[in-house]
């Protein structure tokens, strides 16, 4: 899925081995310093013990613990980050035969002396306290200064907080003209009291709080997600399907109540400039509350000590308040559902200005194919913990202005195109573009669905017949199925839906392709911090992949 990822031009497995290995292999050589555990040597021995009849089997014979072995498999590790776990029973139990070992020895030796007794009952005190202590499953990590800065840098990042809300502006005011053409630039700038309504700030802030209200609901099932760079893996409720239900139901009621959707049309531009405050303020908090976050929780990709590089790509990689989790919230609530909201309203707008009985083909198309895509992201809300906006991107400007702004705004432009520039199509034109959009959504599910069951479950019956190559961190590599097609088949039906969302729009102007030419350079760029990523993390096994696999997106081509 790509709502908030859309926007952007985008271990070592150290365990530590057991105690139990490690205590049960030291040698009990003399010159060793005694443990607090063992029994002091005495020099003089109680008189008593000349009366307690030999057994000299008994006194020599060595009480010997067989060990478990270990096996030293890094597959059980899988590549992910390191959680290392300490475990205690096996220690404290080898620990209590030997104590019991030692206690029967000394019931033949000193049999009579008290001194014994008291070490005796001092390691019994020792043992329980070694029993009652508790060891922390995880070890806190540092987060390292980041040192490879994407997006020009720390320059880059400075001006893309401007240029994505210019970007913004620029397309929705070329797209409300008559003739959008390239060639009418600068595109008129309306009066500046036009650009603020307070209802408007309102109306957007009781929709976000909306959507927060839905996604509190205890419904729907619990998932962990995978694995962080710190070894954490934290916990998400998967109800997003049912925040979309609510949120049609609740759309419903306003239109049998006559509320016009015409209003989000009419106040198109005060509606994307008030989310474009509400993403920067959110900004602000996100970074201030990351001043306070633990070292483990910062993101790695966004600690590099410049305040607007790490303000841009997000200093803390999951902020929560409390459970609630912003980044996950924002990243397919309000934006994406809010898309699928802005298109219905271009629906209707449509009839309204052009004096229609019902929607052209052209909208129906559009409202269709992308109604489809936020079903389908809701739907399988579970695939999205394994993307790189969830473990791997900071939440930060980037990701806030990209849920918030980028995507219910621009994702939604071939309509709100629409709405002032009818394109007729005929019916045979339709049918090929639905057949494209068909190919290139079925292409995105089947492979997205392949590699989440893959990262889930690698050993999972239905992906047997897959080929794989393994690699040093314990991972394997799919080198067969669609990620033996191409490297990125995900990204090939992407830019297929996209291009298909776009046709409808006809070609008198180039502005309802720009997301397909956006998208298309997006996903390029991406794919090379990808292939920069996997050569870096698994090294040969990767370049084998390359080999096998040549085509990154296109076949053929690229």
């Amino acid at each position: 899925m790509r709502s908030v990822s859309s926007f952007r031009f985008r271990k070592s497995s150290s365990s530590s081995g057991s105690p139990s290995r490690r205590s049960g292999s030291r040698s009990r050589s003399g010159s060793r310093s005694r443990s607090p555990g063992r029994p002091a040597k005495h020099k003089r021995r109680s008189s008593s013990r000349s009366r307690e009849p030999k057994n000299e089997n008994n006194i020599g014979e060595p009480n010997l613990t067989p060990l478990r072995l270990h096996e030293n498999n890094t597959n059980q590790y899988n590549g992910d980050p390191d959680i290392t776990e300490v475990n205690y029973s096996t220690h404290t139990t080898l620990e209590q035969q030997r104590i019991e070992s030692e206690r029967r020895r000394e019931r033949i030796l000193e049999r009579y002396n008290l001194h014994a007794r008291k070490e005796e009952k001092r390691r019994e005190e020792i043992y329980v306290e070694e029993k009652n202590f508790e060891t922390p499953k995880s070890i806190g990590k540092v987060c390292r200064k980041t040192k490879e800065l994407v997006f020009g840098g720390k320059i880059g990042a400075f001006f893309m907080i401007f240029l994505l809300p210019g970007t913004v502006f620029y397309l929705l005011l070329m797209c409300s003209q008559k003739d959008p053409s390239l060639l009418n630039f600068p595109p008129p700038l309306p009066a500046f009291q036009n650009l603020w309504e307070t209802r408007v700030f309102g109306v957007f802030l009781l929709w976000f709080f909306l959507q927060a209200l839905f996604f509190l609901l205890p419904i729907g099932k619990i998932v962990e997600g995978v694995p962080l760079w710190n070894g954490t893996r934290l916990e998400y409720r998967i109800n997003g399907i049912y925040a979309f239900i609510l949120t049609a139901i609740a759309v419903g009621i306003s239109l049998y109540f006559e509320m016009e959707l015409y209003y989000l049309y009419d106040h198109f531009l005060q509606f994307a400039i008030c989310a474009t405050i509400f993403s920067l303020l959110l900004s602000i908090y996100l970074y201030a509350h990351s001043m306070k976050a633990p070292e483990q929780e910062l993101s790695p990709g966004g600690n590099s000590g410049n305040i607007f590089y790490d303000f841009f790509m997000g200093h803390e990689l999951n902020p929560r308040i409390g459970n609630f989790d912003l980044k996950y919230f924002c990243e397919l609530r309000p934006g994406l559902i809010g898309w699928a909201v802005i298109n219905l309203a271009m629906l209707f707008t449509e009839m309204k200005v052009q004096d229609r009985n019902m929607p052209s083909l052209s909208m129906i198309l559009v409202n269709s194919f992308q109604l489809i895509y936020v079903v389908d992201a809701l739907w399988n809300e579970e695939a999205i913990l394994t993307t790189m906006d969830i473990t791997n991107e900071g939440f930060g400007f980037m990701l806030a202005f990209g849920d918030l702004v980028w995507v219910p705004f621009l994702y939604s432009l071939q309509a709100f195109y629409l709405v002032n520039h009818p394109n007729e199509i005929s019916w045979p034109a339709a049918s090929a573009i639905v057949t494209l959009n068909i190919v290139g959504y079925y292409i995105f599910r089947a492979a997205n669905t392949q590699k989440n069951l893959f990262r889930r479950n690698p050993n999972d019956s239905k992906l047997a017949h897959l080929n794989v190559i393994p690699t040093a961190t314990g991972k394997n590599l799919l080198v067969s199925g669609w990620w033996g097609f191409v490297r990125h088949p995900n990204y090939l039906g992407d830019i297929i839906m996209a291009l298909a969302w776009s046709l409808p729009c006809g070609f008198n102007h180039i502005l309802p392709f720009f997301y397909v030419i956006y998208f298309t350079g997006l996903l390029i760029h991406r794919e090379a911090r990808d292939e920069h990523q996997c050569k870096k993390k698994y090294g040969l096994a990767w370049e084998k992949y390359c080999q096998r696999v040549p085509y990154r997106i296109f076949p053929y081509i690229y």
